[in-house]
């Protein structure tokens, strides 16, 4: 019996890497696209439902607070009529016991105390005001935390000291008590008091972002890209501007998602000590504030706002995090 000749593996013909790696006839070749650092992230952002919900949350709660006008006029009253049919005064200006807050389907949310008015529209018209404080105080606190942190770092010396310093002289400040010291003499009107509120949030709020900056800035400096750009005679200005800020987009806009709500929130307290924005302007923390005195009869009136306060800083941190996984080359996700 004869056998035929046996092959082993290393006897088998293995295509090369031109013949595995090349099309077949007829095929046109796929050109090799390269990626942004843009849509790297854009994929690894993509992949992050929990960034996702949170965006898609802050996204409604924008145009909630956009079309507010429209959504009340179907789903709400005008937001300073009175309905004093709904509030029984015997009981200190509150809805009937067991009606939660007088939730019905022509108030959504129930009413306020003493002056009857819908839940509902102070919610969605005090969404307005939120974001409004919020985004402008974080503008503001980014682009004085950005010129005076890649400032600092890149010059060093005594322009870095007199910065650092005065960085750590405002995060020692009492905030809290330096606000309502200086909101409670500025002239009552609205358009002021909400101005005044913005600023004191930014100024207290720039130094976090001006250490970010300032630390990226130092290990910047003496990269090649920056040392190049002195060799070719570029001033302070350009290497700035048009060299080191543009490597600092990614951290500056992770921190702005981050330092969002707790602009938020820092507006909500003022509001609930009585020092933010004025009456009868909505505002969700002096809806808190006035739900001191009635949550123990019934705590829909504390957690309604609350819970709008809740659900708006959650989005935000929840996206902030998912955007900074997303830019940071290191991750591993």
């Amino acid at each position: 019996m004869t056998m035929g000749p046996v092959t082993s593996k290393s006897d088998e013909q293995v295509p090369s890497v031109e013949e595995a790696t090349s099309t077949p006839p007829g095929v046109p070749a796929k050109a090799i696209e390269g990626r942004s650092l843009g849509q790297i992230a854009w994929t690894r952002l993509k992949r992050d439902k929990v960034a996702l919900t949170g965006a898609s949350v802050i996204v409604f709660l924008v145009l909630v607070a956009i079309f507010a006008p429209v959504i009340n006029k179907f789903l709400g009253h005008p937001i300073n009529e009175f309905h004093q049919d709904k509030i029984n005064p015997s009981l200190g200006g509150i809805p009937e016991p067991g009606t939660w807050g007088g939730i019905s389907k022509d108030f959504l949310l129930g009413v306020q105390p003493v002056t009857g008015r819908d839940m509902f529209s102070q919610i969605i018209y005090g969404a307005r005001v939120s974001l409004l404080v919020a985004l402008s105080a974080t503008v503001v606190a980014v682009i004085l935390g950005v010129v005076l942190g890649i400032t600092a770092g890149y010059f060093g010396g005594f322009v870095d000291s007199a910065v650092s310093r005065l960085m750590d002289l405002i995060l020692a400040f009492p905030y809290l008590l330096f606000s309502i010291a200086l909101i409670s003499v500025v002239p009552v009107t609205t358009a002021w008091r909400i101005g005044v509120v913005v600023g004191v949030i930014s100024f207290f709020s720039w130094p976090y972002i001006g250490r970010i900056v300032r630390g990226q800035t130092l290990s910047l400096r003496e990269r090649e890209f920056v040392e190049a750009a002195r060799s070719v005679g570029a001033g302070p200005t350009r290497i700035l501007f048009r060299e080191l800020l543009p490597n600092l987009v990614a951290p500056i806009l992770v921190y702005s998602t981050l330092v969002i709500p707790t602009n938020i929130v820092f507006e909500a307290s003022l509001s609930f000590l009585g020092v933010g924005v004025l009456p009868p302007t909505p505002s969700w923390g002096r809806l808190l504030s006035d739900a001191v005195n009635y949550y123990t009869y019934d705590p829909v009136y504390m957690f309604v706002p609350g819970l709008a306060i809740f659900i708006m800083v959650l989005a935000f941190n929840l996206f902030g995090d998912g955007l900074r996984d997303a830019l940071d080359p290191k991750a591993n996700r």
